[in-house]
């Protein structure tokens, strides 16, 4: 199968033209609480030497075309008077646009970018087409790892094509929650999967996705023969999926949102050698495949390499669901837990959990007590003589604060009870409190004990504060699937608001619970 030919397209390594314009974000979110639009301009903020800018290069260039001979004849004056017209209209109306706008007293004029100013916003788009590259492509060196240790690429591949077992076929591979970039296909591939004449019961079919570089989350590394030869994993195989656009798991990216459907422990345990976890944990192998397989869909262990602790007291599953990553521009510490900010966490899931190279210092995880298999392994202080982390974390974190939270789909909430539900919100309900708009997390230290929200602190006590944080709300819509708090204990937002009205009392009518539900929706 050849490879798509990417130059025109919204592709790695380039951002459209328009994607970072105050317009097309404006376009893309209307109807959002945000707005990026210049403020109004009025008399008193117009500076006449930029409008003379506009108005004199068109109007000298049109005057001396008058003289220039045209196939050999002078520009009728007439022809040169209307042209002028019209090549001054644009920056005639944008002059009375700014002389007759609304007046302000506390309007600013919208500056452009020049100088030090121009070379912060370059700075800025480049630091996010950056970050989106490292986001959806970069393994930080892992394929050592899920290819080397593991040998993840063998199970892909099956024992047909020089591997083991039957293979992962793409079939297998889409239940398993695994996404596909269509955006990435040859358009000889779409349509022979339109078509149904692609065998997606056949590993092989797996393979070639991933030569394209399609499957979301995960590379493979090949050899000049194009027999796989290990296998590396990106920030996108949690933190991004599509949108079902061509087929459900095929469609374009959305990055940031959670992959609900991403069955990551039964990946995992493809692995013929999971012997870095047995040792690590001080188990058995089979013991490794029962905690697993006891993730389920949407959750992930990320403090099973930290305390070993597999289970709740209540014998269910210690793995959380995994977080949107969308939204956290302002938000200050992340994850369930609050371990840490953004790029905290970014530090510590590349070399931690993702297996990569790079640096990562945290003196907490020395606690033996706390932390006794982090203790023992060292992990709050892990160096490599090449880092591959570490020079992409600020790109990559310029690229997270920077994916907006996505509004709700028309249709899909009620706007009346939306509207009755936010007064609630902030007044009788009182989860403005914690929940404090347009944040919708405490500014600050934002994190609770178990005791103060109603709940048990067996996850909260796995981490280094032993305290919750205040989730955001924006683009709750998005992550419903698995149930909400960090384990998914309420399996609607019903039960959540129910949960807080008997934990603090509020005496919430049932419609009124109904108008909050509303009202999360529309965030």
């Amino acid at each position: 199968m050849r490879r798509a030919c990417f130059a025109d397209a919204d592709t790695p390594g380039s951002i459209p033209a328009n994607a970072l314009k105050p317009q097309a974000w404006l376009a893309r979110f209307e109807g959002s609480q945000t707005t990026l639009a210049p403020p109004p301009v009025n008399f008193t903020t117009v500076s006449i030497r930029p409008i003379a800018r506009l108005l004199l290069p068109n109007w000298l260039s049109l005057r001396l075309m008058a003289k220039s001979p045209i196939r050999g004849k002078t520009m009728r004056r007439s022809r040169v008077w209307a042209l002028s017209l019209v090549a001054l209209l644009p920056p005639l109306v944008f002059t009375i646009d700014a002389l007759v706008g609304p007046v302000d007293s506390h309007a600013q004029a919208f500056i452009p970018f020049r100088g030090a100013d121009r070379l912060t916003n370059l700075n800025a788009q480049k630091m996010v087409r950056e970050g989106r590259e490292i986001f959806r492509f970069d393994t930080f060196g892992d394929e050592d790892f899920w290819g080397g240790k593991l040998r993840l690429h063998e199970a892909i591949k099956g024992k047909a094509l020089g591997g083991v077992a039957p293979g992962l076929s793409a079939k297998t591979a889409l239940s398993l929650g695994l996404k596909v970039d269509v955006d990435l296909l040859p358009s000889h591939v779409v349509k022979a999967l339109a078509a149904g004449d692609v065998d997606l019961a056949n590993p092989a079919t797996t393979i070639e996705l991933l030569k394209l570089n399609s499957v979301v989350g995960v590379k493979g590394f090949f050899d000049e023969g194009g027999n796989l030869q290990s296998v590396g994993i990106q920030c996108a195989l949690c933190h991004s999926t599509v949108n079902d656009s061509f087929a459900p798991g095929i469609g374009s990216r959305l990055d940031g949102w959670a992959n609900r459907d991403l069955n990551v422990g039964a990946i995992i345990a493809l692995a013929p050698d999971l012997s870095f976890y047995s040792e690590a944990l001080d188990v058995s192998e089979e013991t490794v495949l029962t905690v697993l397989n006891s993730w389920g869909p949407g959750k992930f262990d990320a403090q099973l390499i930290l305390d070993g602790k597999a289970f709740r007291p209540d014998g269910q599953s210690a793995a959380t669901l995994l977080p949107p990553a969308f939204g956290l521009a302002g938000v200050n510490l992340h994850t369930w837990t609050g371990w840490g900010s953004v790029t905290y966490w970014n530090a510590f899931v590349a070399n931690l959990e993702m297996q990569g190279k790079g640096t990562f210092f945290d003196p907490r995880l020395d606690n033996a007590e706390q932390f006794p298999v982090a203790a023992r392994l060292g992990l709050g202080n892990i160096r490599n003589a090449t880092d591959l982390i570490t020079p992409k974390l600020a790109a990559l974190h310029s690229y997270q604060l920077a994916i907006p939270a996505p509004p709700p789909p028309a249709g899909s909430f009620d706007p009346v009870m939306a509207e009755r539900g936010k007064a609630l919100f902030s007044g009788k309900a009182d989860c403005a409190r914690c929940h404090v708009p347009p944040l919708y997390t405490e500014p600050g230290w934002n994190l609770h004990t178990g005791e103060e929200i109603g709940i048990d602190d067996f996850q909260a006590n796995r981490s280094p504060d032993r305290r919750y944080r205040t989730a955001p709300l924006k683009g709750l819509w998005t992550h419903t699937k698995g149930g909400f708090y960090h384990d998914g204990r309420f399996a609607t937002l019903a039960e959540v608001v129910n949960h807080y009205d008997q934990q603090f009392n509020l005496g919430l009518t049932e419609a009124e619970k109904k108008d909050l539900i509303q009202f999360l929706l529309s965030l």
